[in-house]
């Protein structure tokens, strides 16, 4: 499937924008005085499945894996691009999740692995993308360290998706990511055993696991800023 620009899935709706990121600018500001900050004070979250799961330790043999975060420039408010899985894939069919996968030995780094990933699953030319840092690793139940790395994509741009591996596209406002109210923690059972995970409530996709659990560190780690000024 090719999209053009401004064809890729549904948008919600901004809401109340209260801190005023209405440029990719603005974002990329708040971004790197967030990372100074967290490395000023040393701060190096533990994140993963096992965090919110008492009794669950984190896998001792993990393996790398990397996903982009595209903070797209829409008018007047940044919004970053998530994918639904294939419901044909045998690992995570039908989740939510960020452009990503594991490291492959013929990328250079981990920020390779992220776009090149990006550009296999949904076709977005790296060119087109501006890697402004990384967050901090999550690892998750089924034993990958996934890092996060961060990139700006100005529009207009072209995507083309691998239908064997995404099922579709959407973006989330930023406005939706920073709100506390949609950091929801929720429990089910699984393997007669309760597990705990965030979620950020959608009207037509489940986002949930380790892929709410990196938007939630996302935003912490930028309210810290916005929320002390």
């Amino acid at each position: 499937k090719v999209f053009g620009d401004m064809e890729q899935g549904n948008i919600l709706p901004v809401g109340s924008n209260r801190y005023g990121l209405t440029t990719l600018s603005d974002f990329k500001d708040l971004f790197v005085e967030a990372k100074r900050k967290s490395n000023r004070l040393k701060v190096s979250q533990d994140n993963g499945d096992h965090s919110l799961n008492p009794g669950m330790d984190a896998p001792i043999r993990q393996k790398p894996a990397s996903v982009l975060v595209p903070v797209i420039g829409r008018p007047g408010h940044p919004t970053v691009l998530l994918t639904r899985r294939s419901d044909a894939l045998s690992h995570h069919a039908g989740q939510v999740s960020f452009p990503g996968g594991r490291v492959e030995e013929t990328d250079i780094d981990i920020v390779d692995t992220a776009l090149r990933e990006t550009e296999e699953e949904i076709g977005l030319n790296r060119r087109h993308v501006e890697i402004i840092g990384k967050l901090d690793d999550y690892v998750t139940r089924t034993g990958f360290s996934v890092t996060p790395v961060v990139g700006l994509v100005t529009p207009p741009f072209d995507l083309n998706i691998n239908s064997v591996e995404v099922a579709d596209i959407f973006e989330v406002p930023m406005s939706f990511v920073l709100d506390r109210r949609n950091h929801e923690r929720q429990s089910k059972e699984w393997q007669n055993r309760m597990r705990h995970f965030y979620v950020l409530p959608h009207p037509d996709f489940y986002i949930w696991g380790a892929t709410a659990g990196m938007l939630v560190h996302f935003a912490n780690m930028m309210l810290d800023v916005l929320e002390s000024q």
